[in-house]
């Protein structure tokens, strides 16, 4: 085991390791979990040298206190995130600090992660990675289930996080990276039982205006709104399903099923968000209103590509 490691001082509303998510399983009944937002997490791992997939310790609202007690460490920090680091040659001075820029930590200093700013999910990567144990090629923490690391707990106070690398070069590296969560329409393809709903239901649903609701989470985002009419039968049976699925309950609501999401379910499905929108999705909080807007395969997938694109020259401009 490393001898490197931060010591919790607080472990911050919803803290845990993720990656981008577990394969090939989802037959065991194990959904594929990961980051709810992919973007971030992999500049947040581009920022420090790591491979893009690395685990990375995800947080939602107000994030851990941590300590580093043994060894050096560079990290960074992805999202709209307020964060200071106390440095242990000048207690009395708080560094304010800036994400999608590395700090260099020296031991005994200390980051406090103290929240996000409109939005919910922030990332913490270290560079070398942190010391984690891999359950079916990856280290996200399905809480649920109790899998992944710390036993597939959220992380604790007092916990130690051991981390591989000892930090050795001071040299810094900052990206410009802006989530636009002002627009809050969504893309989405037709479902699989799109037919189900009523011509005036399909209508509605995407010129109506949907409320998220507090009944929202990693697993899924319940909406309020328009009351979606089912003509041919509200439930089916149970098959796959996957990430963005919009399921229509029996009383007409849509609920977007999120990184936690059941494997199988039996709620018919309007639509699905395009992986290109779910991140979006998911740093949009409670009380926030959304719309929907339907797109086709191809154009789906043309937006896939232009992010790719963005990405691919935000991970250049790291590397220089």
């Amino acid at each position: 085991m490393s001898k490197y490691y931060f010591q919790v001082e607080r472990a911050g509303v919803h803290t845990t390791f993720q990656d981008l998510g577990r394969f090939n399983v989802q037959h065991l009944g194990i959904c594929p979990g990961g980051s709810m937002d992919s973007n971030l997490l992999k500049i947040s791992n581009k920022l420090v040298n790591n491979p893009l997939h690395m685990g990375v310790m995800e947080f939602a609202y107000q994030g851990p206190r941590l300590k580093l007690i043994s060894g050096n460490a560079k990290i960074a920090v992805a999202g709209n995130v307020y964060f200071t680091i106390e440095r242990k040659y000048n207690p009395s001075s708080v560094e304010q600090c800036n994400s999608f820029e590395t700090y260099n930590l020296e031991e005994g200093d200390t980051i406090d992660i103290l929240a996000t700013k409109k939005s919910i999910y922030g990332y913490l990567s270290i560079e070398g990675g942190f010391q984690l144990k891999q359950f079916y090629n990856s280290v996200s923490t399905l809480t649920r289930s109790g899998i992944g690391p710390n036993d597939g707990k959220k992380i604790e106070e007092n916990l130690k996080i051991f981390f591989i690398k000892k930090n050795d070069n001071n040299n810094k590296k900052i990206v410009q990276w802006k989530s636009d969560f002002n627009d809050n329409i969504i893309r989405v393809l037709e479902g699989p039982q799109f037919h189900y709903f009523s011509k005036q239901s399909i209508k509605e649903f995407f010129v109506s205006k949907y409320k998220i609701t507090n009944h929202s989470d990693r697993m899924g985002m319940r909406l309020e709104g328009h009351k979606l009419e089912n003509i041919v039968s509200s439930n089916i049976a149970s098959e796959g399903i996957m990430k963005g699925s919009i399921q229509v309950t029996g009383d007409g609501n849509p609920i977007i099923l999120m990184a936690e999401h059941p494997t199988i379910g039996g709620y018919p499905k309007i639509a699905t968000v395009i992986s290109t929108d779910f991140s979006k999705v998911a740093q949009l909080s409670p009380g926030k209103e959304i719309t929907f807007k339907k797109v086709k395969l191809l154009e789906a997938e043309k937006y896939f590509h232009e992010q790719q694109e963005i990405l691919d020259k935000i991970y250049q401009q790291i590397t220089i």
